[in-house]
């Protein structure tokens, strides 16, 4: 487990896909990263999660006190989390706040869904980073924290994220999950902001590998 920071009173890391952060309820005796922190590092609070399937940056608190304070940064939407995601499609726009209202748990798939009479109000702040032929990277910044939120924004928008079956996109090898990555989280610590990032792991930087070659190849073309 790669540690970004620690100190006495929080732990942050780069979470890897495929491990959830607290037992699974699906699979009661798969082992969970909470489970596999504490082992190395004492007692940790949980102060927010990423989905299974979501690589990037987390941080943990070692106190009770350090646990309130952080807990009221995210309450608050004093904390900034962004993300990467790969998208199907080439976006016509650069910027995009999505405001789909969203109600969790729906049906036998327990997918969250856009409901704009039950859900709950939701905002995900998105921006073009690059783009390519059919696909683009894209910046993406929650303001509030439903479950699959920039999953379901991005595919209410038209363009769900690469890999994401579960919400629309078509199925493909290049990589074996939803493209999406916790890039950096900023928060405040003893009087100053703190913005912890993490870096691309390798099965996110080889998804875009073949985007980028093929964004060459058609530079060197139109140049000719």
């Amino acid at each position: 487990m790669k540690i970004i920071y620690q100190d006495d009173y929080i732990l942050v890391i780069d979470k890897p896909s495929g491990i959830p952060v607290l037992p699974d309820g699906w699979e009661k005796d798969a082992p969970y990263l909470l489970k596999i922190l504490e082992a190395d590092h004492g007692k940790l609070w949980v102060v927010h999660r990423l989905d299974k399937t979501t690589s990037g940056v987390m941080v943990f608190a070692r106190d009770a006190a350090t646990h309130r304070t952080l807990n009221i940064q995210f309450e608050n939407h004093q904390a900034e989390k962004v993300y990467h995601a790969i998208v199907e499609g080439n976006p016509k726009w650069n910027e995009k706040i999505a405001k789909h209202s969203l109600r969790v748990n729906v049906g036998h798939k327990h997918r969250t869904a856009v409901d704009d009479k039950n859900g709950k109000p939701s905002e995900t702040r998105f921006k073009v980073i690059k783009r390519y032929q059919a696909q683009a990277l894209v910046e993406a910044k929650p303001m509030t924290g439903r479950t699959h939120q920039i999953r379901v924004h991005a595919y209410a928008l038209g363009h769900p994220l690469l890999g994401d079956i579960l919400y629309g996109a078509e199925e493909t090898n290049i990589i074996a999950r939803p493209a999406l990555h916790a890039y950096s989280l900023t928060i405040h610590m003893n009087g100053e902001n703190r913005i912890f990032k993490a870096s691309y792991p390798d099965d996110f930087r080889m998804a875009l590998e073949p985007f980028e070659t093929a964004s060459l190849v058609s530079d060197k073309c139109l140049k000719r």
